[in-house]
């Protein structure tokens, strides 16, 4: 600890990311990064903006980009925010919107990283426990006197998802503070609630880039909401930066989200591969967490996930392990590679 360091900085737990070890090639399956390539469309794209025009900064405005959003989505470009990856639209998000003295809800099983936030902007996290089975039980949401509710869905770690019905629920007994739902991974088999945007003034969607359309190294997410709640991350963004997204990420993300059939193409792919995997999963005698996502959440009745992990690790495959956490700490997380990666992944646990 540096003597230099404010007591804000002292006091914050950082979040942890999925490793990433240099020592060797791993098959990845512990970020859940798509096993595929971006659209060739988006890696054109990018090259093309590989030139002399570098030396300019970016539209701070992204207009290319959230016009093409918004088309797909059926919105105005008004109702449309980008930022540099999804995480850097919930950090703004949480500083906007639930920093005012109350607490906020979200699940006690869900992405790590909002803990971290709430740390950040001093904001006391409320959390609602899932189900036994895994499961957000919408009516936990209803009489809460809290700063904002966070839903991901499909949820992470688990992979299940809520129906828009089920959200409904939730905006409805939060009809006076925004309710965020997360959809990093809502193009593997869930439903969107984009379509309840223009019915429900205080929902924001944040989606990314970097799960279904393959781009996780460009670093590019978005929020979509009433045009209110769009204006205030704008005026949170250019108050901390006005360019979060360079050029080249600006034009690869723009023929990403044009380039729709690719997008179903992969999504397909995935979840095609993911079913298989289950089955040969469950036919090693591991219990698997239903799944709407690009990963699946599991456990063994007879080993220990530590073991699985490392014996995993050793044999050249990384999945997810999240230690002692309560309620998890017996679970794995595995990302859905490729059908040859889940095929070694399937081998290499047959000798676990």
């Amino acid at each position: 600890m540096s003597r230099f360091w404010t007591d804000k900085i002292a006091s914050l737990d950082p979040y942890v990311p999925g490793e990433q070890p240099q020592d060797k090639k791993y098959i990845k399956l512990n970020t859940n990064e798509s096993p595929y390539s971006p659209s060739p469309n988006a890696i054109s794209a990018m090259a093309a903006e590989v030139n002399e025009s570098l030396r300019l900064y970016p539209d701070p405005n992204c207009m290319t980009l959230k016009t093409a959003l918004a088309k797909n989505y059926g919105l105005a470009a008004n109702q449309v925010f980008v930022g540099n990856g999804s995480d850097e639209v919930l950090a703004l998000a949480f500083m906007g919107y639930f920093s005012n003295g109350k607490p906020l809800a979200f699940a006690d099983i869900t992405y790590s990283f909002y803990k971290v936030y709430a740390g950040l902007y001093g904001i006391e996290p409320k959390l609602i426990p899932l189900t036994d089975s895994f499961d957000i039980e919408p009516r936990d949401y209803q009489n809460l006197d809290v700063s904002g509710v966070v839903v991901t869905n499909p949820n992470a770690p688990t992979g299940k998802a809520l129906s828009l019905s089920d959200i409904e629920v939730i905006l409805k007994a939060n009809s006076d503070v925004v309710v965020l739902v997360d959809e990093a991974y809502v193009d593997f088999g869930a439903q969107s609630a984009i379509s309840l945007i223009n019915q429900y003034p205080n929902l924001l969607v944040v989606q990314t880039l970097s799960k279904s359309r393959a781009l996780a190294g460009i670093r590019v997410g978005y929020a979509l909401g009433h045009l209110d709640l769009i204006e205030g991350l704008e005026r949170l963004k250019n108050s901390f930066n006005s360019y979060p997204i360079d050029r080249i990420a600006l034009a690869g993300a723009t023929a990403a989200v044009e380039d729709d059939a690719y997008l179903q193409k992969i999504c397909a792919k995935t979840m095609a591969t993911r079913e298989q995997s289950v089955k040969d999963l469950e036919a090693l005698g591991f219990e698997i967490v239903p799944s709407a996502t690009n990963f699946v959440f599991v456990t063994h009745p007879e080993k220990d996930a530590e073991s699985i992990y490392l014996a995993l690790k050793e044999q050249g495959i990384l999945v997810r392990y999240f230690g002692k956490k309560p309620r998890i700490g017996n679970h794995l997380r595995i990302t859905i590679g490729t059908e040859e990666e889940m095929a070694a992944l399937i081998i290499a646990l047959q000798q676990v």
